[in-house]
């Protein structure tokens, strides 16, 4: 699982630079919405990093239902782990609207970290942060309330939001139905608990948007 944070609308260090990406071979792709970048049980071949769009990474289930693990977007890279350590994608990507992917080769992108510590260590601090925060997530889901998982959900939302204020609140830019998949919950289950949110003043809605 990655992080289940959105950074949409606002202007985040590339993970890699896109020039020593290039440096290295890697080649941009399109992908209209909806479209997959790879899908789980595929095997790893790429390094991938968004150059402009989002992406979704979700686990799915035999039925249809998935359950969102990330979004990521412009400078942010993702489905890292088989790339390092060989093997099947535990998650599927796909484009939340239309992107732009720079993908670098596996070989290429093992090179590109032996010759550049600073990028190395870079990936490094990124995945300890995101095994850290799956840690905090599968405890989330398995031991706490379900309006203990949304206010989390909604506390590391506006902790990683830049500039923002103390006091204030900041709109959230998930569906329902996403902080339903984020969390494990049901949709009538989400609405009815940020109403409940919304009557003890801890949220607001307004014009069916969420502010926290």
């Amino acid at each position: 699982m990655t992080d289940f944070i959105t950074y949409e609308n606002e202007t985040i260090p590339e993970t890699i630079d896109w020039d020593l990406l290039n440096k290295y071979g890697g080649v941009c792709k399109n992908y209209d919405k909806d479209e997959y970048i790879f899908r789980e049980g595929q095997n790893a071949h790429f390094y991938h990093q968004v150059v402009e769009g989002k992406i979704k990474m979700v686990s799915e289930t035999s039925d249809g239902k998935e359950f969102i693990q990330g979004f990521f977007v412009t400078g942010q890279s993702f489905g890292e782990p088989p790339v390092f350590e060989g093997g099947e994608y535990p998650a599927s990507a796909i484009a939340e609207q239309s992107s732009i992917i720079i993908r670098l080769s596996i070989p290429s992108f093992i090179q590109l970290l032996r010759e550049n510590f600073t990028v190395h260590f870079k990936i490094t601090k990124l995945l300890a942060k995101r095994i850290k925060n799956k840690a905090n997530t599968l405890k989330e889901i398995s031991c706490y309330s379900p309006e203990h998982r949304i206010i989390s959900l909604l506390e590391n939302f506006k902790k990683e939001k830049v500039g923002v204020v103390a006091g204030n609140k900041v709109k959230i830019d998930y569906t329902r139905k996403q902080i339903a998949d984020m969390t494990g919950l049901r949709v009538e289950t989400v609405i009815r608990v940020m109403r409940t949110l919304h009557d003890k003043k801890i949220l607001t809605i307004e014009k069916g948007k969420v502010f926290y």
